[in-house]
């Protein structure tokens, strides 16, 4: 394409927002504008797709030089960006919390769960990417949830674990080398991770009288998320993967596998890899779901790019490792 469009990325330095950059300057129909960090600005940074960028402060950027940005603000700091770009008359994906479902959000903004919500993303003019975790829980259950096959007022209990880019790039002691290394541990228990407002908001939308229990591990490892989720059903499903390949047919970035998924099969690619085994052993029809992602791309820059694509009437897989 002789005509590329502009876009830009507020946030850059991060894990996703370096991801992001390393995307877009690989992308056949985009070209990067200008990626922002007032902490680096002036400075170069290799991109892990290769590459580098080189960073400017936020305030000296026009953002009306691209048709659309992404925000990989800070949640908290994001909303007032992705108001002024809009104002500008800009597009704008926001890798945040501030906008998504069970966050305050702002009505008529669709939360970018894109194999749900593709026709919403299509024609707008901003759009909440979810959080990694709930794209890989959310889009575990889907079928489950469209199809009322959960068992009336049953507790849905969602064990996951993540690679350490995933807490992003802010320095912490927990995080040093010597904290994670050769070591496995919980955080956010006693279902208070800040994930858990858009898993129970979709899960409302959607008409679920469930509960969600979620607990989230560490991973001494870089990347990826891989879920386990344990549902009651209302009554045994006769054909287990059928239910989630009948929901999912044709859809380029879900892989639908007999068998259980792995990260390093995930990893740098924008999919979502998933199983179902049925439960032996207890007295309500019981099922586990298994779900891995990239939680930088399907769970984070892979999945916004997905949404830019479609908000700038682009194809929908244009520039994705799939």
């Amino acid at each position: 394409m002789v005509h590329k469009i502009p876009v830009g990325v507020l946030g850059a330095s991060g894990y996703a927002g370096r991801e992001l950059c390393g995307l877009i300057q690989r992308h056949p129909a985009l070209t990067l504008a200008y990626a922002t960090a007032n902490s680096q600005r002036g400075e170069t940074a290799q991109l892990p797709l290769g590459g580098t960028v080189t960073f400017r402060a936020t305030d000296d950027v026009r953002l009306a030089d691209a048709q659309l940005v992404f925000s990989a603000l800070p949640h908290g700091a994001s909303a007032e960006w992705v108001a002024r770009a809009r104002a500008e008359g800009v597009k704008v994906v926001d890798l945040s919390a501030d906008l998504r479902i069970g966050n305050g959000a702002s009505a008529g903004i669709p939360y970018g769960l894109t194999e749900l919500r593709r026709t919403q993303v299509r024609g707008a003019d901003c759009v909440a990417n979810p959080g990694c975790y709930p794209t890989s829980a959310l889009l575990a259950l889907l079928p489950l949830l469209e199809q009322e096959l959960i068992a009336p007022g049953a507790t849905i209990d969602i064990t996951a674990a993540s690679g350490v880019s995933g807490a992003g790039l802010s320095p912490r002691l927990d995080l040093l080398f010597g904290e994670v290394t050769e070591n496995y541990r919980p955080y956010g228990v006693g279902n208070t991770h800040r994930h858990l407002n858009e898993m129970r908001a979709l899960a409302g939308e959607l008409g679920a009288d469930v509960d969600l229990l979620f607990t989230p591990h560490l991973l001494p490892i870089a990347r990826g998320i891989l879920s386990t989720i344990t549902v009651p059903l209302k009554a045994p499903l006769p054909d287990l993967l059928g239910t989630w390949r009948a929901r999912y047919d044709g859809e380029r970035f879900i892989e639908v596998i007999d068998d259980l998924p792995e990260l390093r099969h995930v990893t740098h690619r924008n999919v979502v890899r998933l199983t179902v085994r049925p439960v032996a052993g207890v007295r309500t029809p019981t099922i586990q779901v298994f779900s891995a992602i990239d939680n930088l791309m399907k769970g984070a820059a892979g999945q916004a790019l997905q949404n830019a694509n479609l908000m700038l009437g682009l194809g929908e897989t244009m520039g994705l490792p799939s």
